[in-house]
């Protein structure tokens, strides 16, 4: 029985240490600057060499315990272990930075001392020379990472972009931050290396989306007055009153075409049957008259008509009247007795 329990316990100790080994393996360097004189500063405002680490991997990784080394003799397989780590620099504890988020990016001094902070190393990193700079795992045996960094100018840097290492001018440096080179970025990367949280884009999308509900507001304002305007010069072309002078109108139109016509044809003529056609032209207006009255609406017309009944009431009243004389060119009208 004891001896399955220590079976299980080394393979689960192996399987640990496999799974340490394999996060330890995420971890690389991926930019180098040894001459300083401008970058990022420290905690005192010095300005140190200083190198970047990377998180690679989508999940999080303590780079405490690993060691940095720029010294070439721990390459001797042979080399014990305590000997290696004499020249090596441990990246100590106690810092809530090793512990690297995934995709994230952890600053380290060099040719510094412990006394200034946990993230500074007695590393040493030569300002003007080439310098091979090595990560190891906290086992100081296995080799993580290796880069050899060539002689810098002043405040050039060592990077790797995209699987390739490459010197970047002073104003492409980009400590603590993804290795873009701005003169080959696309727009897209630019984008997200300048905003790396997103709220730039979540402004521009709601600014986006308040423009075009303001655009489509304008538009259905305008479509709506245009309706409106549209519907009411409807109501008033059906409106009756225009109708009888829209007929007038033509009729009027009609009218002087016929009588042009009729003119012309006159003057073809040369006057012959003149009566003719004067009594055509008299008829046409007459009847230009009678049309024009007939499209009116609401309207009646009331012509005066000579009837001459008035007259034989005056003559009755005048046979009556034993006071007028008799007027001898009136009919002879009987009277009452000789009626009888």
């Amino acid at each position: 029985m004891n001896k399955i329990r220590l079976l299980i316990s080394l393979l689960l100790a192996s399987t640990s240490m496999t799974m340490f080994g394999q996060g330890a393996k995420n971890i690389v360097i991926s930019e180098v600057l040894t001459n300083n004189t401008s970058s990022i500063q420290d905690e005192y405002g010095q300005r140190e060499a200083w190198i970047e680490l990377a998180n690679t991997a989508f999940s999080t990784y303590n780079v405490r315990g690993m060691y940095l080394t720029t010294d070439r003799s721990v390459l001797d397989k042979t080399m014990s272990v305590s000997e290696r780590i004499k020249r090596m620099s441990v990246i100590p504890s106690g810092d809530s930075r090793t512990q690297m988020g995934a995709q994230k990016h952890l600053i380290i001094f060099g040719n510094s001392n412990a006394s200034k902070g946990k993230l500074h190393l007695s590393l040493s990193v030569p300002v003007l020379e080439p310098v091979w700079i090595a990560l190891y795992n906290g086992n100081a045996v296995e080799l993580i990472d290796s880069v050899t960094v060539p002689a810098l100018a002043a405040d050039q840097s060592y990077a790797k972009v995209n699987g390739k290492w490459s010197i970047k001018a002073p104003e492409n440096v980009t400590p603590g931050i993804e290795n873009f080179i701005v003169t080959s970025e696309s727009k897209v990367a630019k984008f997200k290396r300048e905003d790396p949280h997103g709220f730039a884009m979540a402004i521009m999308a709601m600014g986006i989306v308040f423009f075009c509900l303001m655009l489509l507001w304008i538009f259905f304002s305008i479509f709506g007055m245009l309706m409106r305007h549209a519907e009411a010069a409807k109501a008033v072309a059906n409106k009756q009153p225009i109708k009888p002078i829209t007929k007038t109108v033509e009729k009027t139109i009609e009218m002087a075409h016929a009588t042009g016509n009729i003119l012309q044809d006159g003057f073809k003529m040369k006057g012959k049957d003149m009566e003719v056609y004067m009594a055509v032209i008299g008829m046409a207006l007459r009847q230009y008259e009678d049309d024009v009255h007939d499209v009116e609406s609401g309207i009646i017309t009331i012509k005066p008509k000579e009837t001459g009944w008035d007259d034989e009431y005056s003559q009755m009243t005048h046979v009556h009247d034993p006071f007028l004389p008799f007027d001898h060119n009136a009919p002879n009208i009987p009277t009452t007795s000789e009626l009888r």
